[in-house]
């Protein structure tokens, strides 16, 4: 058999050339020439139009029975999934060690299980009696789980093929699971990504929910290859610190629902409860009006929580470094917030320390909270306290304008029901429904006339 030609074409101007070299005759650039196999070899190699098995094509408007969501028992859960569990879906559910990932999906399994399902518990991590001593101190121990302390992805799925699947099978975690057929470490990238796949697979063909337990990082993302989380159809992160008591879980993917929902639980010594008003959790403590202190309307998804802003202003000697710092908020946005005051509205930061706390440990992201920081920083710098029950929102331009944002009504009406008697926010925001006294703030510069009390 002849050998074969190789020849190497320039991705710049087309140009072929028997042999490869650095820079292209024709067109003088650089590294730009690549090999490119005949077409009889590549076809030869990579012919994938025959031998295979027909598929069968279902037209999308046949009318089909859809699957039907199953409740977890927690309301907060559902929420944060969308509506409930999708048979045959895959979850993946990460956090830092000890936030309270197995303790979360121990209670779902129970409640679950209780309501007359077939649910299997798999720990790597744990032996049986140590799952038991959990159960029991969560007061779950009577519900009939079936339980087991196992590694081997083979042994897991020979044994759960012999009988009817379950519905929910939850493996704690991934990391620890082993194939036999795969060189290499449980938690390595090869054996995490197979594991995981032929997991998912058992879940899609036999209708079974699954749940992975993920660990993560040191920067806050699942270990393993980024690959894990595009196989499964759910990505969850449960977060907080473990010094408060509060847990968030967040969806970060979702194939099945909104992806910006939110559930809030609350670590008590009998496990995690429920949250339904988690404002009341982030505004407590707030009998009397204090100076630093403003109120931010945040929205998750479709659930307004109401979050406390806390800025203090430290006045330094002469010549000394001032410090930044923040918690729960981005520190490049505080420090763009910082140069628009001193730059459109003539405050003086440069020779103070500024230190800048979301409440209860929240984290924010949402642009909409520049005014209450803002509000938060020029009381902090007047030593003033905003209007008592007031809620403040907006986006700060770099020209100081407040621009408006979404779903300042859903805001208004939560700070509302908490009780909050007047709103500040952008002038041409649509509050048509809302119960609060709204006042437009038309710029950064009015918003420190009103705190320094000159309006």
């Amino acid at each position: 058999m002849a050998k074969t030609k190789r020849r190497y074409i320039c991705a710049n101007c087309g140009s072929v050339s028997p042999r490869w070299q650095g820079q292209c005759d024709d067109c003088k650039e650089w590294n730009t020439l690549t090999e490119d196999a005949p077409a009889t070899v590549f076809s030869q190699k990579h012919d994938l139009s025959r031998g295979g098995r027909g598929i069968q094509f279902v037209p999308l408007n046949q009318p089909v029975e859809l699957p039907v969501r199953k409740s977890t028992g927690l309301a907060e859960f559902d929420r944060a999934l969308g509506g409930g569990i999708v048979p045959g879906s895959a979850v993946l559910m990460g956090g830092d060690p000890g936030i309270g990932k197995s303790t979360l999906l121990l209670q779902t399994a129970a409640t679950i299980a209780r309501g007359g399902n077939d649910v299997v518990y798999v720990s790597g991590e744990e032996a049986a009696g140590q799952v038991r001593l959990r159960a029991k101190r969560l007061g779950v121990a009577d519900a009939a789980i079936r339980l087991a302390s196992e590694t081997s992805v083979r042994d897991i799925l020979t044994t759960l093929g012999e009988g009817p699947p379950p519905d929910l099978l939850v493996i704690d975690s991934i990391q620890t699971m082993h194939s036999d057929t795969i060189e290499g470490a449980p938690g390595t990238v090869s054996q995490v990504r197979g594991c995981a796949f032929e997991l998912i697979r058992y879940a899609k063909a036999s209708g079974c929910a699954l749940m992975l337990v993920g660990h993560v990082t040191k920067d806050g993302s699942i270990a393993g290859p980024r690959v894990l989380e595009h196989m499964v159809d759910v990505v969850m992160s449960f977060e907080g610190e473990r010094s408060h008591q509060y847990r968030i879980l967040r969806a970060l993917k979702n194939r099945f629902g909104a992806v910006d929902e939110i559930g809030v639980f609350s670590m008590e010594t009998g496990g995690l409860e429920e949250v339904a008003n988690p404002s009341m959790l982030f505004l407590s403590g707030r009998d009397h009006p204090l100076a630093g202190s403003a109120v931010f309307p945040a929205l998750e998804g479709t659930r307004p929580v109401l979050v406390e802003i806390q800025a203090l202003i430290v006045r330094l000697q002469s010549g000394a470094t001032p410090r930044r710092a923040v918690v729960g908020w981005d520190s490049g946005r505080l420090a763009m917030l910082l140069a628009v005051l001193e730059s459109r509205c003539g405050l003086n930061f440069s020779s103070a320390e500024v230190y800048l706390n979301i409440a209860g440990g929240y984290r924010l992201s949402d642009p909409a909270a520049d005014l209450a920081v803002a509000a938060a920083l020029v009381s902090a710098l007047a030593d003033r306290p905003l209007p008592i029950k007031s809620a403040w929102f907006g986006e700060v331009s770099l020209a100081g304008e407040i621009r408006p944002v979404a779903h300042a009504d859903l805001r208004l009406r939560e700070a509302a029901k908490l009780g909050f008697t007047s709103g500040y926010g952008p002038p041409d925001a649509k509050t048509a429904s809302s119960k609060l006294d709204y006042r437009p703030v038309n710029g950064l510069a009015k918003l420190v006339d009103r705190v320094m009390g000159t309006q």
